[in-house]
């Protein structure tokens, strides 16, 4: 679990609330309105950590858990980050990457395979210029593992007669506690607990077009999905995590309205909710009410 985070001279969480406290006002400033970023990487909760490993392959699960922070994550001295599945299970077929871009609440399931690396050899996990933390290959050891050709078999989700819906994510002006402050709105229309933004019944397909004015992960609650296209073309192979396969998890929004298509199968309670955290407290979730049949 990789974070980033800011502290205090005598070591305290630092984080613009709306209320320091965190007891009355949700949210963050509206300086930080695009999140909240710090200068501490953490894995595990530990900064900047070190990891002795054997020479063989080990399975990381990789979970962004930052505010708003994006990594390009690759290994130096350079090795394959080699992808078999995302945040809703095994992919069909292995993909090699030497970066993996991770999106806030963004999951990878990746092989390293650290037999590439002669022992005494000092690998770091890097996000750009900066350093996420270090493995030491200290010893070499047996590894009977292999990664099978065929890891699952996804089922392609039907388009013929899907409902198109569009969602659009902009910045504007919301109430929070009978306070005007600058949030986010969907569809121009900020969040209100009785309106239902769709009501899809159980087992339907829909076509979901979601864009955005601003560079901005966003998720489902409880509705996976499958990638049709991304910004009016392919999702293309740096995210095939996301081509044809049903997952839960943040896909970025184009920017200019830019529609990034996906298919849903509908489950109950689906939220499209933008995945910066502290912008659910402010309003930047619509509801969707399942009905039967």
């Amino acid at each position: 679990m990789i974070t980033d985070r800011a502290f205090e001279a005598d070591g305290a969480l630092k984080y613009p609330a709306m209320d320091p406290h965190l007891i009355s006002m949700p949210g963050i400033d509206a300086e930080h309105m695009q999140g909240a970023a710090g200068d501490v990487i953490l894995v595990n909760g530990a900064p900047w950590p070190e990891l002795e490993v054997d020479a063989v392959r080990y399975r990381f699960r990789i979970l962004n858990a930052s505010n708003a922070r994006r990594y390009e994550l690759a290994l130096d001295p350079p090795a394959p980050l080699t992808q078999i599945g995302s945040d809703q299970g095994l992919l069909e077929a292995l993909v090699e990457h030497t970066t993996i871009a991770v999106a806030p609440a963004e999951r990878y399931d990746v092989i390293v395979d650290f037999a590439a690396y002669p022992v005494g050899t000092k690998v770091v996990l890097k996000n750009g210029d900066g350093k996420v933390m270090r493995f030491v290959v200290a010893r070499t050891a047996t590894d009977d593992s292999r990664i099978p050709a065929r890891l699952s078999k996804i089922e392609a989700l039907p388009r013929r007669a899907a409902t198109a819906r569009p969602w659009m994510f902009r910045k504007g002006t919301v109430k929070i506690m009978g306070e005007e402050t600058d949030g986010w709105i969907i569809n121009g229309r900020e969040f209100d607990p009785q309106r239902i933004g769709a009501t899809p019944r159980l087992g339907d397909v829909e076509i979901w077009l979601l864009a955005s004015d601003a560079h901005h992960p966003v998720h489902i609650h409880l509705s996976p999905f499958q990638v049709i296209s991304r910004n009016g073309g392919a999702s293309g192979p740096r995210r095939p995590r996301l081509e044809g396969h049903r997952r839960p998890a943040p896909a970025r929004v184009g920017r200019g309205g830019d529609p990034l298509r996906r298919s849903c199968r509908a489950i109950p309670a689906a939220l499209p909710q933008p995945r910066t955290r502290g912008h659910g407290d402010d309003g930047h979730v619509p509801g969707e009410r399942l009905n039967g049949g």
